[in-house]
């Protein structure tokens, strides 16, 4: 007579699920503070220690009989402060990052640009393509010039020289 013997073991090592958690959260803990909300958080931070260091040189003329009601004075005005200035710092952590990020984009276009150019220089098809892209854009302005679409064709000052563009974005 047969018998089966089903035992059923772990597909998995307990140690590796520890470790791939512990990387998770450590990867959200780092989501959690990148972004505007961290800037607004470094911030306001700033705007509160600038407001204690104050506050502290004038508690430090003051005798020692009143120090626990300046102190008390001190860290109702840092928490008012940090409630006054919530949504300012958070504005301005939102345009700061905005424009890092528009500047960020430009460099890494006009780079791409430069190494299309490049490459345009080294492989005449690529030249080729360029060129058709150019007369393309051409004949369309020719055909509809009072269409205000989009054009193909773009010039735009990257370090002291014009670059060329006539081919979309999404292309490359």
């Amino acid at each position: 007579m047969t018998s089966f013997v089903n035992i059923k073991h772990s597909t998995q090592h307990p140690g590796v699920v520890r470790a791939e958690s512990a990387f998770g959260a450590v990867r959200q803990l780092g989501q959690a503070f990148t972004g505007t909300r961290g800037l607004a958080t470094l911030l306001l931070s700033a705007v509160a220690a600038a407001i204690m260091v104050v506050a502290y040189q004038v508690m430090d003329s003051v005798t020692e009989g009143h120090l626990l009601v300046m102190w008390i004075a001190l860290w109702a005005v840092a928490f008012a402060v940090l409630a006054l200035f919530a949504g300012t710092a958070r504005n301005l952590a939102a345009r700061v990052k905005a424009g890092l990020d528009g500047w960020s984009r430009s460099l890494a276009e006009a780079r791409a640009d430069q190494r299309l150019w490049q490459a345009a220089k080294n492989d005449p098809r690529v030249m080729a393509d360029l060129q058709m892209a150019l007369q393309r854009a051409a004949d369309a302005e020719v055909e509809a010039p009072a269409a205000p679409a989009v054009k193909a064709e773009r010039t735009e000052a990257v370090s002291g020289a014009s670059v060329v563009r006539a081919y979309h974005r999404s292309y490359i």
